[in-house]
């Protein structure tokens, strides 16, 4: 998968934009508050029709303009495919070979795309949210049906916490609508709990070959999938709702007092152990990098390997956080494989070496030119 075209409209800093990639190595070079990271942040939105580094659609519109607009030509296996998004006062609107999509699930993993920035090291010291949120969107990508429970569990989550919230203050008390909620939850908790340990699986079996490379052979490297009940290999649906029934019993009451939901997939995380110690306590900084490393090119195969089609990477700056090893292994595993974006001041040394032909652009102040 790969994408060739892109034009940027009000988008960001960027007046009027019209971009052509190779199938390769693209490069962004520039100072810092010139733009580079808007491209990145263009080609994320357009594959997963929101931004990384805002909530705010808003912040996505030029100043003193009434619209954005993405759009861009992807090519696969399968041919090309025109796509486009925009952002107004109406909303955002997603389109796919020009026809409007009414549902953002149907939309997103036309493209698939891997970002690796510097503050994704947090995915292995950070907060669980950080985590979550990572299994949620690259699987979210891999998957459409796990798109559609995750999502539809945040309804029913957010329904239930505000019954749990009128329960705690006095409001409205029906124990059988609370149940039909709590059966509702669990419904769909269960398939996304046996979802996520199944891609954790995956996916440590992908970055552990990767992280034993980077590390000589002398680490290993496991995932934990925490959740509130223990999820055993084959487990079946009908046993994690059975399990998580018993929680959900034994947390009614203080649910109830403290007026919000205490177990769900909403809460979980994942441990990232090397040699069977957290490496997020017990790791020094190198090896903490180098489980970030393995777990991003980890997600590159195993992305190829669910869906038929490599993703494009985004690395924004992130070669400048990487010593000449990592920094090794990190283009060597790329390079001929899969379309790769490039933010960066100036290329390090070793990516000079090992760069086949870039395409590279420089970017001042919201202008892009190719690199002669």
């Amino acid at each position: 998968m790969e994408l060739s075209e892109l034009s940027l409209s009000h988008f960001r800093n960027y007046d009027q934009t019209d971009l052509h990639f190779q199938s390769g190595i693209n490069v962004f070079l520039g100072e810092n508050a010139q733009g580079k990271t808007n491209l990145l942040e263009s080609i994320y939105a357009l594959a997963l029709a929101r931004s990384h580094r805002t909530k705010t659609d808003k912040d996505l519109i030029q100043w003193g303009q009434k619209e954005a607009k993405i759009t861009g030509r992807i090519k696969n296996r399968f041919g090309q495919t025109p796509l486009s998004l925009s952002w107004s006062a109406k909303g955002k609107q997603a389109r796919v070979n020009h026809l409007d999509q009414s549902r953002l699930s149907t939309y997103i993993g036309q493209l698939n795309v891997i970002l690796f920035a510097p503050e994704d090291l947090d995915l292995v010291k950070g907060a669980p949210t950080v985590r979550r949120r990572f299994i949620d969107i690259e699987f979210g990508q891999m998957n459409k049906l796990y798109l559609q429970q995750s999502s539809q569990y945040k309804k029913i989550l957010k329904d239930r916490n505000a019954y749990l919230k009128a329960w705690a203050q006095g409001g409205q008390r029906d124990q059988i609508f609370l149940d039909v909620l709590t059966e509702q939850l669990i419904d769909v908790a269960s398939q996304i709990i046996l979802a996520r340990q199944k891609f954790l699986n995956k996916l440590e079996a992908q970055a552990n070959q990767i992280h034993q490379e980077v590390a000589s052979q002398k680490e290993v490297l496991t995932l934990h999938y925490q959740t509130a009940i223990s999820v055993e290999e084959d487990m079946q649906k009908d046993q994690v709702q059975e399990a998580l029934s018993l929680v959900f019993e034994k947390n009614a009451d203080r649910e109830k007092r403290q007026g919000t939901t205490l177990a769900g997939p909403h809460r979980d995380d994942f441990i990232i152990d090397v040699n069977q110690a957290n490496v997020a306590v017990f790791g020094s900084q190198g090896q903490q990098r180098t489980a970030a490393l393995a777990l991003k090119l980890g997600e590159i195969e195993l992305m190829h390997q669910e869906t038929g089609e490599y993703p494009v990477l985004l690395l924004d700056d992130v070669l400048s956080e990487l010593d000449a090893n990592r920094q090794t292994h990190l283009l060597m595993a790329i390079q001929d494989k899969v379309q790769t974006f490039i933010t960066a001041p100036s290329l390090t040394e070793v990516a000079r070496q090992l760069i086949k032909e870039p395409k590279i652009f420089i970017v001042k102040a919201g202008h892009v030119q190719v690199e002669e």
